[in-house]
């Protein structure tokens, strides 16, 4: 791929213009086409370069420098409050949500299965090729350009969580809290009444066979985030009333 082609789906976009979406030039171009192979399109072509370790890289730049924002911007934040801040930032929801506003589905290189299953919407695309282009802008225009960049992007998300504002994705901090704490993975059991035009879902979710949360909605979606925010609530207290 060089200037001028196409990057996503044929004669949709530029280099060019995703990086003036980005508010970034890249010195060298191939680092930015690394960062928008995904693995299928590498395969099919022969290519010996996907993004997987520029996503790699960029996971770790992405992490240390929300951490680094949300520990000098709010200092009054114990520890877990810092976690759970981190947790709701860098995770694929957000990734992908950050992506789609860049409209970076256009600009991934997809092989033609991928491509045919509606690969440019899927989040997890969405947020490794994120990544990965955030681990090529730290390698070609360094720490500070990466800093920049991420935040730019992703600070409103933070203020607005710190001032609890704007939805929580509470199936992802739970996950992060239950796999670092009790080292084990949320089970989410669905439940759904009523006619196909006004269903209503009920989700329950277990951890280690416990019950710690149910949730009801219009999609299982909505269910299951209010079981999560109900079980995260619930384990926060206990941890809160085990270290008093």
């Amino acid at each position: 791929m060089t200037e001028g082609t196409a990057a996503g789906a044929e004669g949709a976009t530029t280099p060019a213009s995703l990086d003036a979406s980005l508010g970034v030039r890249f010195g060298d171009p191939a680092l930015r086409e690394a960062a928008l192979t995904h693995r299928s399109y590498a395969f099919e072509q022969g290519l010996p370069v996907n993004n997987e370790r520029l996503e790699f890289l960029g996971d770790a730049v992405l992490g240390l420098i929300v951490t680094d924002l949300a520990f000098t911007q709010f200092p009054d934040l114990a520890e877990g409050e810092l976690a759970k801040l981190r947790a709701a930032i860098v995770n694929m929801t957000s990734l992908a949500e950050v992506a789609r506003e860049l409209k970076l589905g256009d600009f991934v290189r997809l092989g033609k299965g991928e491509e045919s299953s509606g690969g440019r919407e899927k989040a997890s695309i969405l947020a490794d090729g994120l990544e990965a282009v955030l681990g090529a802008v730290y390698l070609d225009r360094g720490l500070d350009a990466a800093r920049a960049l991420i935040e730019r992007l992703f600070w409103p998300r933070i203020s607005a969580y710190a001032r609890g504002e704007g939805e929580r994705d509470y199936k992802t901090i739970l996950q992060e809290l239950a796999s670092q704490d009790l080292r084990a993975l949320p089970e989410y059991r669905i439940q759904e009444r009523g006619p196909d035009h006004q269903k209503e879902f009920t989700a329950t979710v277990f951890l280690g066979g416990r019950e710690l949360g149910r949730g009801v909605g219009r999609s299982k979606k909505e269910a299951e985030q209010q079981a999560a925010r109900e079980a995260y609530h619930k384990l926060s207290s206990e941890t809160v009333a085990r270290g008093a």
